[in-house]
């Protein structure tokens, strides 16, 4: 890996959120930070007189625009040893302490960073849940070709009952005992960090081949689901098929195979682009948190509440309410939104036999998604927003925050607001397994993987 020299920069100074959870306030206070702050390289500003990415332009003509100052940038730090490749392979035991937001609990969610072998969603090793936007994906091919580098991870989830890699990685002493609890740490952390939400991120290093095989012995039948990445995902996917062909080598398999079987030697990709910087963590362990992403609609024609109320009726019960107060929907039984006009504040209930009849051509796991019947009744049928003009990022945001929705109705940038509950990772397991997905945004996991913490750069 690439990491940060940690004698020459302080780490709160350099790392950042996930690329498409940086808001441009974000991006500018990253910028004043550090000189040596990542998000020069996965978000840079874009300046006047920016050109379109290098394949774009006819032969003999340079680019100059974020991506090639990117890997500028990339190169420059690793010339001054700023960003420094690591002696010797190895993984990353990664944990993350935070608050639940709009709770006191305090949980910890725990995993690792290694590279993992990219395969087509086709091969049924790697599984997505939801639906991405075409655009994002363009902007990452960019950024990957011009720095032939992955500063940031793919969050995946995996199961394993048994918890292999954990007690390998943090040990097995327990504090609490039994199946599932959070170990204790033999050995303190090589890298403590608070990132901007006050989460604690700890990173150990982990070199000893013998214990790195074994971890890989118990991965080696694990299917993975992205949890977050997925643009990133299958741009990684599409980087690594283009090498593929052009190099006339294989893709999702180690160089020799009988590396797996020494001890002192560790798997290598066939071609550095065909493996990704991933984040593994076990859902079978505590400290998985998934936030519901509220779905704001404005730029409606002549929307009118009180219309839409009456035909969502066929489907849902409604319940006028006092206050936009979360409440009610979250102790509520089934699917349930809240509904936030300008004119006041509804509960919706589902009632499943009108529901089952409106979503027949739906596979049932899918049908019984909350976001689902969102999507396909109350924004498809009854507002007129298909899915495609949705993934055209036309006429609906998405907010984690509760209170930010309502307030873009009650101050007129929208025209309503619906509030939803958060799909369970028994959901997301069922419906990504089968090879359905969701719609767009479906899930928020939360906190958010640091980037910065270890780059792969392919060359």
């Amino acid at each position: 890996a690439l990491r940060y020299d940690t004698s020459r920069v302080q780490m709160e100074d350099v790392v950042t959120q996930p690329y498409d959870k940086i808001t441009p306030e974000m991006q500018q206070r990253y910028y004043e930070r550090s000189p040596y702050n990542l998000i020069r390289i996965i978000l840079g500003k874009h300046e006047p007189g920016d050109t379109e990415p290098q394949e774009f332009l006819p032969a003999g003509e340079q680019a100059h625009n974020v991506y090639t100052r990117a890997a500028e940038c990339l190169k420059e730090w690793r010339a001054a040893r700023i960003l420094a490749e690591e002696a010797e392979p190895a993984l990353y035991g990664y944990s993350q302490t935070y608050t639940v937001p709009h709770t006191s609990e305090v949980r910890e969610r725990r995993g690792f960073i290694a590279l993992g072998h990219l395969y087509d969603y086709a091969d049924k090793v790697v599984y997505r849940h939801e639906q991405t936007f075409p655009k994002h994906k363009s902007d990452r091919m960019a950024l990957f070709k011009a720095t032939r580098a992955y500063c940031e991870q793919i969050y995946m989830l995996y199961s394993d009952p048994a918890f292999t890699a954990e007690k390998l990685i943090f040990g097995t002493k327990s504090e609490h005992g039994g199946p599932g609890r959070q170990s204790q740490d033999t050995r303190p952390a090589d890298l403590a960090i608070t990132d901007e939400y006050g989460v604690v991120h700890r990173v150990w290093k982990l070199t000893d081949p013998a214990i790195i095989n074994l971890i890989l012995t118990a991965m080696a039948d694990k299917k993975l689901i992205i949890a977050d990445g997925h643009h990133r995902y299958e741009t990684s996917v599409a980087y690594a098929k283009e090498r593929s062909a052009q190099l006339r080598l294989p893709l999702g398999e180690p160089l020799d195979p009988d590396e797996k079987l020494s001890p002192s030697h560790l798997p290598v990709p066939p071609f550095p682009e065909a493996a990704m910087m991933m984040t593994f963590v076990n859902m079978d362990a505590p400290g998985i948190t998934i936030l519901p992403t509220h779905r704001v609609v404005f730029g409606l024609k002549d929307f009118n509440s009180e219309k839409f109320l009456a035909k969502a009726e066929e489907f849902f019960s409604v319940t006028p309410l006092v206050s936009a107060d979360l409440e009610p929907m979250t102790a509520s039984e089934g699917t349930a939104f809240l509904v936030v006009t300008r004119d006041g504040n509804h509960l919706l209930h589902a009632k499943p036999a009108a529901v089952r009849a409106a979503l027949a051509g739906v596979p049932t796991r899918q049908a019984q998604l909350d976001v689902v019947q969102l999507h396909d009744i109350l924004l498809d049928r009854i507002l007129g927003l298909s899915q495609e003009r949705i993934t055209q990022l036309g006429n609906v945001r998405f907010i984690r925050d509760a209170e930010e929705a309502i307030a873009q109705v009650h101050s007129g940038k929208a025209d309503v607001a619906f509030l939803i509950k958060p799909i369970t990772l028994d959901q997301l397991r069922d419906v990504s397994l089968s090879g359905d997905v969701m719609p767009q945004k479906s899930t928020d996991f939360y906190p958010k993987l640091l980037s910065g913490l270890a780059i792969y750069a392919l060359d």
